[in-house]
């Protein structure tokens, strides 16, 4: 075997070479003048990746499960300039540490591209085994966490305190879908997450969530509640007082939502999970290749008080075209190959890459691929009852001011009575727009949630049943809020006083349907 030498002496051991990001982190450091051993099983793969990529990448068809101590040892051997092992096989969802534990045992460096949110966090069990032997141990050396933190660190500069953050990745339709990543994504659509959501834990469905998120040069993308790490380390970095959430989502809109509908079969009890069946949905997904495009990107949002109190909402998007957009999670592994190589990193240890990698270090590969980045601030937006009342808002009790002041999210906790209807038929209507049992002194949470949009969601938490409602600001000038109930929408006319709000019903629609006055809901309230 002929052993060619990069011009700095550095060689790296590559897990994974010929995956959709192998690939691609192998091209970026045989650019840097790191050669790279690839670690595969295809070997007609590697052998048409040694070709395109030249002497400095050396190629070694084999399962990463005879990767070991002994076998690393003999490698290092065999290219003194070995200094670190980088894993992009995938999926760490079920991955373990044997591979970061050998690294240690060998003496090596050890970076990842996890997106495993447990795998990522049982990282920090081989911290003292890493630190003994003077090496630096990264999970996550990816979109998420690395890239996620690294915007973030920079994007709170200076501000007080962190009320929400929010973190999107949209991919084009025609990106590379490799089959650990289709099968970590499905493995978690439709299953209970972990969230932290209006201030405190709570439990959410994967592939819920929606919303729809711009991109600068990309356009409208629908993303919804992916797990990651970052769903625990954003918290755990961050502390923010309201919300944490990283969403994920596919360019076609046909695709996206099937894929939630299939979520449901899982929240059924119907099947387990979707990763068995990701072959299949792979090639049923390839059939919509010709559709969609190539264009894709990243945003991270946080809503933050600034250091003079005032609340802004700021955010970083990168965008790519022209199918450079797989590079963007290769670039985190990237950079903090490129340090531990030239000694810049210097930290010891194993742990979650978040905040170890610098934003401006990781940027410094954006220029290469024509990834296009932008940082935004804003103002946040008064709430949509100071917009609906206007100056009269001022004139309400503070405890009524505050209680409607919703500021990214409200969070209020306290007692409530409920009568119930005393016929079938308003017991039918109660149970299907959810409206608590009747009960007295009874524990209430309400979680007011600004849209983005103009529009509120209130949920309110009863012992027995959860209510959701979307208020509209329908029309300022008559002081006037369409309140939503699923297909149900009802006119509400709103008052301010010095002693407080007051609203009755106007009119109701049910599926878009004009409702007559006998059946319109009635409401009192103050």
């Amino acid at each position: 075997m002929v052993i060619h030498r990069s011009e700095s002496g550095k060689t790296l051991l590559l897990v994974g070479a010929t995956g959709t990001f192998g690939e691609r982190l192998a091209e970026g450091l045989i650019r840097s003048g790191i050669a790279v051993i690839g670690v595969a099983r295809d070997r007609n793969r590697l052998s048409h990746l040694a070709r395109r990529l030249g002497p400095l990448f050396t190629a070694d068809a084999r399962d990463r499960s005879g990767i070991d101590a002994v076998f690393l040892r003999g490698v290092r051997a065999k290219h003194p300039g070995l200094f670190a092992i980088a894993d992009a096989s995938g999926p760490f969802q079920t991955s373990d540490l044997r591979l970061p534990e050998a690294a240690i045992s060998a003496g090596l460096h050890y970076v990842d591209l996890a997106d495993g949110r447990a795998f990522v966090a049982s990282i920090a069990r081989l911290d003292r085994a890493a630190r003994t032997a003077q090496v630096a141990v990264l999970a996550g050396a990816s979109s998420t966490p690395a890239l996620s933190h690294a915007v973030l660190d920079f994007l709170i500069a200076g501000s007080r305190k962190v009320i929400a953050i929010d973190v999107s990745i949209a991919p084009g339709n025609r990106a590379p879908r490799g089959m650990s990543v289709m099968r970590a994504i499905l493995s978690t659509v439709g299953q209970p997450l972990r969230v932290f959501r209006g201030g405190r834990w709570t439990e959410e469905r994967g592939w819920g969530l929606n919303k729809t998120i711009e991109l600068p040069s990309v356009g409208r993308r629908r993303v919804a509640l992916c797990e990651t790490p970052d769903l625990d380390l954003l918290v755990e970095r961050y502390h923010p007082a309201a919300d944490a959430v990283f969403r994920a989502g596919l360019e076609l809109r046909l695709l996206h939502d099937s894929t939630g509908v299939l979520g449901l079969l899982v929240r059924s009890g119907t099947i387990a999970s979707l990763a068995p069946y990701a072959r299949v949905l792979r090639f049923i997904a390839g059939m919509f290749r010709p559709f969609g495009s190539d264009r894709g990107g990243m945003s991270v949002d946080a809503l933050v008080a600034n250091e003079a109190d005032q609340l802004v909402q700021r955010r970083w998007t990168i965008t790519a075209q022209s199918g450079v957009g797989p590079y963007i999670p290769t670039l985190p592994a990237l950079a903090a190959l490129k340090m531990l190589a030239d000694g810049t990193l210097t930290w010891c240890g194993a742990a979650p890459c978040a905040g170890l990698i610098p934003y401006d270090v990781i940027a410094r590969e954006f220029a290469h691929h024509g990834l296009a980045t932008q940082t935004d601030e804003t103002p946040y937006p008064p709430s949509l009852f100071r917009r609906l009342l206007g100056p009269d808002y001022e004139i309400l009790p503070e405890a009524v001011r505050k209680a409607h002041d919703v500021q990214g999210v409200l969070v209020l906790e306290g007692k409530a009575d409920a009568a119930g209807p005393d016929h079938v038929l308003g017991r039918l209507i109660a149970r299907l727009f959810r409206l608590p049992k009747p009960g007295l002194d009874m524990p209430i949470r309400v979680e007011m949630r600004d849209e983005g949009d103009g529009s509120e969601t209130w949920t309110r938490f009863y012992p027995d049943v959860t209510m959701r409602s979307n208020l509209r600001d329908a029309d300022a000038a008559t002081r006037q809020i369409d309140e939503c109930f699923g297909p149900l929408s009802v006119r509400l006319q709103w008052n301010a006083t010095a002693q407080g709000l007051s609203l009755h019903t106007l009119r109701a629609r049910l599926l878009g349907c004009p409702l007559p006055n006998i059946l319109r809901p009635r409401t009192r309230a103050s």
